[in-house]
């Protein structure tokens, strides 16, 4: 963290403290408060060891209360899971930590065929409030592309109090492995390619939400940063950049987007800032159906 920050890193997103860390913390706890209860006595206060299989939540908040100590920008705490009931007390210990703002990670694949999709929504609605009333540092909702109606929901969460919008959450698919007939989990990392669907969103989503919009997915160069921020976002995140050239790559970024707006005569990044959105483009309907046809009509193919 203190090399990034070195490397002119504006903030830091801590990685995820997932709801089955927090569960699996908890029945942990209850086992051995439980354990040989029922044999005599003394074993009442007797606490075994236990297994070498630490999860780590409680780790996860000293480490940010170590970074704040150690680091002067800003420190964001992350919890990932669906229900409200197990966050609660860990963003109270984030904030108590000293984050200065937390997201929630909703990583939510709902399976069952009788769950609306109105249900769906009204979870995410639920977790942001719940978490909203417990704490008092900004809460930010990271959000996957999979609504039917991504611009009401964000409207939703908007009006719910979200402090920022974070698009989009970027789900790792499984896959099979033919030799061991297994299910296999697996990360991609992302590349340029990704980031298409949340320039798109947030070009469309600028000036409708308070909200602070948030870019994540596929930035890996200056030039991915700058198209995100002209077509409206507040920040732009990166990571699969950032783990294969290491920090000294957020250096190198930041100097290129300074030579390319002395080149092309920008003053500041507010004066970018939304330039390209919906809103402020000549043609509007270029983030709309429109330009799904353009594209198709103009595709050549080549043998």
């Amino acid at each position: 963290m203190k090399r990034f920050e070195d490397a002119g890193a504006a903030a830091i997103v801590m990685y995820s403290l997932f709801e089955e860390q927090i569960a699996h913390e908890a029945a942990e706890l209850n086992h051995y408060l439980s354990y040989g209860t029922e044999s005599f006595a003394e074993s009442l206060t007797y606490f075994p060891e236990a297994q070498e299989y630490n999860l780590g939540p409680d780790e996860y908040v000293e480490l940010l209360h170590a970074a704040k100590d150690k680091l002067s920008i800003p420190i964001i705490g992350s919890l990932n899971g669906i229900s409200s009931g197990g966050w609660i007390d860990y963003a109270k210990k984030i904030e108590q930590a000293g984050a200065d703002a937390l997201e929630l990670n909703v990583y939510y694949i709902p399976t069952d065929p009788q769950l609306t999709g109105q249900e769906v929504e009204d979870r995410y609605l639920e977790v942001l409030m719940a978490v909203k009333q417990a704490i008092k540092i900004p809460v930010a909702m990271k959000l996957s592309p999979f609504f039917s109606s991504l611009a009401n929901i964000a409207f939703r969460l908007d009006t719910a109090g979200a402090n920022g919008l974070v698009l989009f959450n970027r789900f790792y698919q499984p896959d099979i492995d033919l030799e061991t007939l297994e299910v296999m989990p697996g990360v991609v990392l992302s590349t340029p390619m990704a980031m298409r669907l949340p320039l798109r969103w947030i070009a469309i989503l600028h000036s409708k939400v308070k909200a602070s919009l948030a870019a994540t997915s596929g930035i890996h160069t200056a030039h991915d940063v700058i198209k995100m921020l002209m077509a409206g976002a507040d920040v732009t995140m990166m990571c699969s950049a950032l783990l294969k050239h290491g920090p000294q790559h957020v250096t190198t970024v930041i100097t290129e987007i300074r030579e390319w707006m002395l080149e092309h005569e920008y003053v500041s990044i507010s004066q970018m800032k939304g330039s390209m959105s919906q809103k402020s483009v000549a043609d509007p309907a270029a983030f709309e159906r429109a330009n799904y046809m353009k594209a198709l009509n103009q595709y050549k193919v080549v043998i």
